[in-house]
């Protein structure tokens, strides 16, 4: 029975499943965003999300830490130089999964997992995103009432060079 055993062991055994995680957290580190399935990437979430939190402080003890789980020292340094800075005031959720549709061979689900915070074209939306909207209600509206709101919008006041465009025309003709 499997009581009380709820992630995924992706049909590995626990040395190969450690060494997926810790090479994947490793090129994600890296390279910033990585493609791969979907169940990879939710495991590889659970994993590397605690590490990157761990970068925060910047001791010898997390670094050791951090270092015991991937066995990359460039990695370690990446992770504690530049992608510590960028999360610093960021509370969690480190990283982003972005589905991308089913592999052809085998229809596996695949998709991108990326680090928030260096996918530009995400943060370039976010920026210019910020006009809210009002929800209009989709209640079928009484005939009078279109009517009366539809009325205003066809007539247009006059102004006063209407009538001089007016005058012009039939001296036209």
């Amino acid at each position: 029975m499997r009581h009380n055993k709820k992630f995924n062991h992706l049909s590995r055994t626990k040395s190969h499943r450690d060494a997926l995680l810790s090479n994947m957290t490793s090129s994600l580190i890296l390279h910033k965003r990585i493609f791969t399935t979907l169940a990879k990437a939710k495991a590889l979430r659970m994993y590397a999300e605690p590490l990157i939190n761990r970068a925060k402080e910047d001791t010898t003890a997390s670094r050791r830490v951090v270092f015991s789980y991937l066995q990359n020292k460039y990695a370690v340094t990446e992770l504690f130089k530049e992608v510590a800075t960028k999360i610093a005031d960021r509370p969690g959720g480190y990283t982003r999964i972005l589905k991308t549709g089913n592999r052809i061979g085998d229809n596996a689900k695949m998709c991108f997992i990326e680090l928030v915070d260096y996918n530009e074209n995400m943060l370039k939306e976010k920026a210019t995103k910020k006009t809210t909207r009002t929800r209009r209600s989709k209640k079928a509206a009484t005939p009078a009432a279109t009517e009366a709101a539809s009325a205003p919008a066809t007539e247009t006041p006059a102004t006063p060079e209407a009538p001089a465009a007016e005058a012009a025309a039939p001296a036209a003709e």
